[in-house]
């Protein structure tokens, strides 16, 4: 059998095949990179490193030969962009024959969870029914470390700045949803399945600030934003126009209460409790 994983020079990519080298041979496991060369220390271990550009279609396909299993993690840029490159390599796991598909979607993707995220989301979960191939779709609510890797930089400026309000967000650890992508490429019984994965509670953007002065002894404040001075000043910060939108759709979807529903799929594929965001920030501030 052969696992195959996207992106797996990237954050979530590369976590998902550590936890597979924990639970099968490296010679069941092949990735797709766009620079092999940045792969090196995945081919030193023994697994199979294969070149594909997303906007190369013919590239994608000739990495899918032969995979049994694909772990397809959803690729960064434009919301056209993405969705174009998702349906590069959906219709190329087609072509090759893949025997099921596991995706990383967001939270709610059939729902208005994101404005953006949605569209890219659930469009992609189309794309893939449509080729009948068995799926799992793993729908994953925003990761802990999007919100504690900012706690450093509030210190700096002398506050905690979101357009979130009093909303709450059942974020989950970045490792977590690795390790569960991790479980359903490598175990049977998940055949079109949906798993709505988030950590195990709800916390306010006031929690976290609580949680950091908590942690470090100095006082930090969470200041609310307008959703316009916080996309201007994202996009003065040096972001792209499209991400620092990006970034406001996921503040205005956490006011609106969107992401704030705990659910206990991450849980029983971990076969423990997630990470909880008091202790990713600890690991953060540390």
């Amino acid at each position: 059998m052969t696992i195959l994983v996207t992106g797996a020079t990237g954050a979530l990519g590369g976590r998902i095949v550590a936890h597979l080298l924990d639970r099968v041979p490296a010679a069941e496991i092949a990735v797709s990179v766009r620079d092999a060369g940045r792969a090196a220390d995945l081919a030193a271990a023994g697994v199979d490193v294969r070149q594909a550009d997303f906007d190369d279609a013919a590239s994608v396909r000739r990495a899918f030969d032969g995979v049994d299993r694909l772990v397809l993690v959803s690729t960064n840029g434009s919301d056209d962009q993405r969705l174009a490159q998702h349906a590069t390599a959906v219709r190329a796991a087609a072509d090759a024959g893949v025997g099921f598909l596991a995706y990383t979607s967001v939270t709610a993707a059939d729902a208005d969870s994101v404005a953006g995220l949605a569209e890219v989301h659930g469009g992609t979960e189309r794309a893939i029914r449509d080729t009948g191939i068995p799926f799992s779709f793993l729908r994953n609510n925003m990761y802990h470390e999007n919100y504690t890797g900012q706690l450093a930089a509030a210190y700096d400026r002398g506050a905690l700045v979101t357009a979130t309000g009093s909303g709450r967000l059942a974020s989950a650890a970045r490792d977590d949803y690795a390790e569960a992508a991790a479980v359903v490429a490598s175990t049977p019984g998940h055949d079109r399945t949906v798993y709505e994965l988030t950590g195990p509670r709800a916390w306010t953007f006031d929690e976290l600030a609580a949680i950091a002065t908590g942690i470090t002894g100095r006082p930090l404040a969470h200041v609310g934003a307008a959703d316009a001075d916080l996309a201007q000043g994202l996009r003065d910060a040096g972001l792209p126009g499209f991400l620092a939108d990006t970034l406001v759709a996921i503040d205005v979807a956490v006011r609106a209460g969107r992401l704030a529903e705990v659910r206990p799929d991450l849980p029983k594929l971990l076969g423990r409790a997630p990470v909880d965001i008091a202790d990713a920030a600890r690991a953060a501030l540390a």
